[in-house]
């Protein structure tokens, strides 16, 4: 799988080991400074706010019972019920 060029997370993924991390695979951390630090670090947060968008759809798939409760014992007929339910959340909206 290919190294994402940007990784967005939010406040709880504010490590110093996480970034570093990223940063030798050529990634960039989207990640806000956690307001303890005494150091903060800049952020992208244009690149940030599309993070509402991965979370909301999330949240969407979630509203489908069968997905948000696992019913499925196998990870191939997980799949297709995510696949139904996206393909039928993009068709109502």
């Amino acid at each position: 799988m290919p190294t994402p060029r940007k990784l967005l997370a939010d406040r709880a993924y504010d490590a110093r080991r996480l970034r570093d991390w990223l940063a030798e695979r050529g990634c960039e951390a989207v990640i806000p400074p956690n307001p303890t630090r005494k150091h903060p670090h800049a952020y992208d947060p244009v690149a940030y706010r599309l993070r509402n968008v991965v979370e909301r759809m999330f949240c969407r798939l979630k509203d489908f019972r069968r997905i948000a409760t696992r019913y499925d014992k196998r990870a191939d007929t997980f799949l297709s019920g995510v696949f139904i339910a996206a393909a039928l959340s993009w068709w109502v909206n």
